[in-house]
């Protein structure tokens, strides 16, 4: 076989591995990356209503970063995407591999798969509906005089997003690559140019300061926060579950090429942001 066969098929391997990651930041990535537009604002400004002090900024970022790092980066590309069914992922594909065993403790953890089943589907519901709800509130900031039509524009979003699902996964994939790379540079952006002016931020990454934090908080307080930390680490079961459209190789080159670079950049410019003492009258950051 000639060197030039070779080197077709080398290029059209790198094609095809291409256009899988594109197509899988298109569809498995793109819950975990509208986390952004709400997580840290949930923290200061919902429920846990934390003050924004420095120490507070630090700690709570720092919980954040290693939350995406620990759960998604070592748990799921590490460990749970080796849980394969022939290719397959995702808590049904798990099913069946239980299936195959019938011993009483198997039974056991075949009752919580199902439970499983029943929050994925949850997930599948709410997410959706939040993630597009908290981009279209952003009208409110620019446009004031639109918030009236802030329900409205996201309920033709959603109904909209859902009518094109039937097409299948590729065609998804296909549509939404592009926009979800766009959209992730533009996180890895804004969180550089908030980073610049306040670098101290990268203090966050000593996790020292999350359980510091959580310390000072008490449990009850601590039970708060971390329900909406656990906010910016949804979507990421969705690495799993959408294994067997794209694979584990293109899933974790998208997810470490672009998608995890993107979000800790993202979050460490919004703490930068913080630290400013900046805050928009409606809480938005």
């Amino acid at each position: 076989m000639s060197s030039s066969t070779h080197t077709e098929k080398a290029h059209n391997g790198h094609g095809k591995m291409l256009l899988l990651v594109l197509g899988s930041l298109g569809v498995v990535f793109g819950d975990i990356g509208t986390s952004p537009l709400y997580a840290i604002n949930e923290m200061f400004f919902g429920h846990g209503e934390i003050p924004v002090t420095p120490e507070n900024i630090y700690g709570s970022i720092s919980l954040v970063v290693w939350a995406i790092t620990l759960v998604v980066c070592f748990k799921y590309l590490t460990f749970v995407l080796r849980a394969d069914n022939d290719g397959e992922g995702g808590v049904f594909a798990l099913y069946g591999l239980l299936n195959t065993f019938k011993k009483h403790s198997v039974k056991i953890l075949m009752l919580v798969l199902m439970l499983s089943a029943g929050l994925l589907f949850g997930d599948g519901i709410i997410t959706p509906a939040i993630s597009v709800l908290s981009a279209v509130e952003g009208l409110r900031v620019a446009a004031p005089a639109l918030g009236d039509y802030v329900v409205p524009i996201t309920v033709a979003i959603l109904t909209g997003l859902f009518a094109i699902q039937f097409k299948g996964t590729a065609k998804v994939g296909t549509i939404f690559g592009p926009i979800v790379t766009i959209w992730f540079i533009c996180l890895a952006l804004l969180g550089i140019n908030q980073i610049i002016d306040h670098p101290e931020i990268f203090y966050a990454f000593n996790p020292i300061y999350g359980l510091k934090f959580l310390h000072t908080l008490g449990w009850q307080g601590s039970l708060l926060l971390l329900g909406a930390v656990m906010l910016v680490i949804t979507g990421g079961e969705a690495l799993y579950a959408d294994m067997g459209h794209f694979g584990k190789k293109s899933i974790r080159i998208g997810w470490f090429s672009l998608v995890y670079p993107a979000l800790i950049l993202n979050y460490l410019g919004q703490g930068a942001y913080l630290l400013t003492g900046r805050i928009v009258q409606d809480n938005n950051i």
